[in-house]
């Protein structure tokens, strides 16, 4: 029953950020936040995490989330590997599929445009150590720890708790709180990078 009720206590104080920064979010004007996105992707682009990845696992933002799309152009005009996310409902699971271009996306679950089911998968256990492979993550909200606050399903948690390369939380700057509830099977990222600069962190 304490763990329940600890459980039930963390997942109402999640809503109440979500509500809270879901508002802040819609609240910025369309160009200060393609002003914040271009240079939350021009930091990373020339971070040494981007720098020695191969692999570069996106995401496809839903509105109000960075824009990262020219992360994908620039990674792939570079050579790298791109890959996308798959979300399965049912078993609330995602996987990344491997893309030629942001183009090909289309509308899947939760209107989140994602890869074809046929393209080819890009498996975790595939990667060499010398490929880096780095994932973008999305969040409402993030923590100087690196903990995240998303909406809700678990999906990054459950494919992170595998992932063996550098999870980089993407995220306005002021949408880092000095610390955020946490549940048992919350996962930290390794890297923040905002658009007032790039950062390890280190979990607690």
């Amino acid at each position: 029953m304490i763990h329940k009720t600890k459980g039930n206590e963390i997942r109402a104080r999640k809503n109440e950020i979500r509500a809270r920064y879901k508002a802040y979010r819609e609240g910025l004007s369309d160009t200060e936040r393609a002003a914040r996105d271009t240079r939350i992707c021009g930091l990373f682009l020339s971070s040494i995490t981007y720098r020695y990845a191969k692999v570069i696992l996106m995401y496809a933002p839903l509105d109000g989330e960075i824009d990262v799309m020219p992360i994908a152009r620039q990674a792939l005009a570079e050579g790298k590997t791109v890959a996308f996310p798959r979300c399965s409902k049912t078993e609330c699971t995602m996987e990344y599929h491997i893309v030629q271009s942001p183009d090909a996306l289309k509308s899947g679950a939760y209107g989140i445009l994602e890869p074809s089911e046929d393209a080819p998968v890009w498996h975790p256990g595939d990667t060499g150590a010398d490929e880096h492979p780095v994932c973008l993550v999305p969040g409402l909200v993030f923590d100087r720890a690196g903990y995240r606050v998303g909406y809700g399903k678990g999906y990054y948690d459950r494919y992170l708790s595998a992932f063996p390369g550098v999870r980089v939380g993407m995220i306005y700057a002021d949408c880092v709180l000095p610390e955020i509830p946490r549940g048992r099977y919350d996962l930290s990222v390794d890297v923040l990078v905002t658009d007032k600069g790039v950062r390890a962190v280190h979990a607690n």
